[in-house]
């Protein structure tokens, strides 16, 4: 989820299927909308911007785990949460994407929010800094922060924010922390549905898949 933990390289067992992952996502030749979507293919600064934000998203994130039993690369999260911005919300915004890939980089790494906008502008900086926690405040704190400023972000920041717990919904579900029991899954669920309640009306098809995966799991 939002807290990032380092786990060994080791192996354990073959993840689960692309598709039970992301079953809307289109062929799974196709598995990253952000780059492969055709509306990116005559502007090259965009696709530049976007490599960019990946690449530096990876180096930053290269030594951290998900939680799940798979130990997945931490870097998977972001780049799930852009692809489900394009391939599912059609978000064509490319400071939207780039902030998608590093929305957890200053909350998560040693990236500072003014290398952010040294390196990709003012507008990511905004961006990227209101889907970043205060790390400095109790874990209680930081998460009704997020409720209680939810609905003052900026349309872009919302975006990310719900295709971040679309993301971590469907993760709860198919590939969940290993030390989260069932009390543990139905408050995350419960919190993610009260600050999706503070970003409704941005965009109907996440808001759709957000809504069904909330009612799988409760």
């Amino acid at each position: 989820m939002q807290d990032s933990v380092n786990f060994s390289n080791e192996e354990t067992e073959q993840p689960p299927p692309y598709r039970e992952l992301y079953p809307n996502s289109g062929e799974i030749n196709q598995q990253c909308s952000v780059c492969s979507t055709n509306q990116f293919a005559s502007d090259s600064e965009s696709i530049l911007r976007i490599l960019k934000a990946c690449d530096f998203a990876a180096q930053r994130h290269s030594f951290q785990r998900r939680k799940d039993v798979h130990q997945t690369p931490y870097i998977n999260h972001p780049i799930g949460v852009a692809n489900i911005l394009v391939g599912e919300g059609g978000v064509m915004d490319s400071a939207t994407i780039v902030s998608a890939l590093l929305h957890d980089t200053v909350e998560d790494t040693s990236t500072t929010i003014d290398e952010i906008e040294e390196i990709f502008g003012s507008e990511v900086r905004t961006i990227v800094e209101q889907c970043t926690d205060d790390k400095t405040l109790p874990r209680q704190a930081r998460k009704q922060a997020q409720i209680d400023n939810a609905a003052s972000h900026c349309t872009k920041a919302k975006l990310v924010h719900l295709a971040d717990k679309l993301y971590n919904l469907r993760d709860l579900e198919k590939n969940p922390p290993v030390t989260w029991d069932a009390r543990r899954k139905k408050e995350y669920v419960s919190w993610s549905k009260e600050v999706i309640s503070r970003l409704k009306g941005i965009n109907e098809a996440i808001e759709r898949e957000l809504e069904n995966a909330i009612n799988r799991l409760l």
